[in-house]
């Protein structure tokens, strides 16, 4: 942090304040060291819900659309599991093979659908309130390649570069969670692709994790692996570190089956579920916004009635994902205005049913980590925040249109998605906020100037939120210290973290029990 000197001060003023005892190094110093947690100016869980574009109209008549897809078109291709327990909660299912759901069946499984959840980490102070307004941002996604910024190129993502992405997280103040962001394409058997996923991510970070699963019969290693690392299955079940991000359902209307049979396991192992509709406007969804938020709602409407007939109150998170695509060529334009759009009319509607909700934001359709990633970054995760979305996934190193990750980009998000939170904030007002006594004595009793009043000194830490990486520099300042970029500052990041022993590695005994269990991939 750089303190105003007196070239900036105001033309015929000086900087008068009497100097303070230690001098300007040590004060410095002494604002720049890392604040107590509750006294940052950002956290995780703080309430948005300021920004709302849709009227409350819009969202009754969103929720009626949706309650009519669900009686008049219902969804097919449900697991013979599925039919039984939805069909015996009170859905019909039709000569046509496809499930129907009375609006009085959906307004049940409503109520006893769980409000509000905590999903929980390794370590109890990075878990997760997700109830009312309250705003975390993660990554998600399931990207196939890994970015280069400087050979500008993308290559195939590895299980070392999840590892890698896991320990960055885990140093990130405001990124909150890590939701499996690449796919390990360096191990072709998706069992053990599935399980080098949950230990690269575990050893990684002590924040919460999301995995998926390619296939029903995986679930019971993996959960077998996570009562390892938990110390029992006990403890596991008393803290879920792990949620499973579940697509249950293949865009428009129908069940996804394998994937219903995988979150089925889940929820008899006692993992949280995040319930995915990713429907895309225009190709799998319909092309207006709202008709892509009617049946996003209407699918994951479906879900909260699969998930509450097997077990009334189970925790799983509203996940309404539409994107969209650019209907000149079909491809996915997620860094667009329509998706943030998209993004905070669904954190409308799961406010409108009181259910803990997620979607995705923060998705760049540029290459690499440019202004236009920039733009397209922060205007979505802004409106994520403002709206008050529960769970903001994929708002941090995801690049072309997810295809592309970026490990640069990973640390760029923690300053942008920083200045996101603290949009979120907001602006107290009180009698100490509105300043007038401060500005009655700068006024009429001081040098006419706010740089060294005990107000401006006491706030610069807990008011204002200031970039790790980002420049604020002079010209001048920049030209002496070599003319630093963004990618600079953030690959020296990047490798600082990735040199050190993660803070999230398992202890010898479990490490070792676990490798003798499984094939990790990962070298010890």
């Amino acid at each position: 942090m750089t303190e105003i000197s007196e070239a900036n001060a105001p033309v015929g003023k000086t900087v008068g304040a009497p100097r303070r005892s230690g001098g300007r190094a040590a004060r410095t110093a002494a604002r720049s060291a890392p604040l107590p947690t509750d006294m940052r100016p950002i956290k995780a869980g703080m309430s948005g819900g300021r920004y709302k574009p849709l009227t409350d109209e819009d969202m009754a008549r969103i929720h009626e659309a949706a309650l009519r897809a669900l009686e008049e078109i219902g969804l097919c291709d449900a697991p013979q599991s599925g039919i039984d327990y939805m069909v015996a909660a009170g859905a019909i299912y039709g000569d046509d093979k496809r499930l129907r759901f009375p609006r009085a069946l959906v307004m049940e499984m409503l109520g006893k659908a769980q409000k509000a959840l905590t999903l929980h980490g390794r370590d109890p102070q990075y878990d997760l309130n997700l109830s009312g307004t309250r705003v975390h941002y993660g990554t998600a996604g399931a990207a196939v390649h890994v970015v280069d910024v400087h050979g500008r190129n993308y290559r195939e993502s590895t299980v070392q570069d999840l590892h890698d992405a896991a320990k960055i997280v885990q140093q990130m103040d405001n990124i909150h969670f890590l939701q499996r962001p690449m796919v390990c394409r360096d191990i072709p058997d998706n069992r053990e692709m599935d399980l080098n996923t949950i230990y690269g991510c575990c050893a990684g970070t002590k924040k919460h994790v999301g995995v998926s699963f390619t296939e029903p019969d995986f679930v019971d290693d993996a959960l077998e692996m996570l009562h390892m690392i938990a110390g029992g299955e006990d403890k596991w079940r008393e803290r879920p570190f792990v949620s499973n991000s579940n697509c249950f359902v293949v865009p428009p209307m129908k069940f996804a089956t394998e994937s219903c049979l995988v979150m089925e396991k889940c929820i008899a192992g006692g993992m949280p579920v995040l319930l995915l509709s990713a429907g895309q406007a225009g190709a799998t969804a319909p092309a207006p916004i709202a008709g892509a938020i009617v049946q996003a709602v209407a699918e994951c409407l479906a879900g909260v009635v699969y998930v509450n007939s097997i077990s009334p109150g189970y925790p799983a998170i509203f996940g309404t994902w539409p994107f969209v695509s650019d209907l000149r060529t079909g491809a996915m334009s997620g860094g667009s205005g329509e998706q943030a759009l998209l993004t905070a009319g669904c954190a409308q509607m799961h406010q409108f049913y009181g259910l803990p909700g997620g979607a995705a934001a923060g998705i760049a359709d540029a290459k690499l980590p440019d202004m236009q990633a920039g733009w397209e970054q922060m205007a979505s995760n802004v409106m994520a925040g403002l709206s008050g979305l529960n769970m903001v996934y994929e708002a941090a190193g995801m690049h072309a249109s997810l295809l592309g990750f970026c490990m640069e980009s990973l640390v760029l998000g923690d300053d942008l998605i920083g200045q996101a939170l603290r949009c979120v904030r907001g602006i107290e007002v009180n009698d100490e906020t509105l300043g007038f006594q401060t500005m009655h004595d700068v006024c009429l009793k001081g040098p006419g100037h706010y740089l060294g009043s005990d107000q401006t000194l006491g706030l610069m830490q807990t008011e204002y939120v200031y970039p790790n990486t980002a420049n604020r520099m002079s010209p001048k300042e920049w030209e002496e210290k070599g003319k630093p970029d963004l990618l600079t500052n953030a690959t020296k990041r990047k490798e600082d973290i990735l040199s050190k022993p993660s803070e999230a590695s398992f202890d010898p005994l479990t490490d070792a029990a676990i490798r003798k269990r499984f094939k990790i991939h990962l070298k010890g």
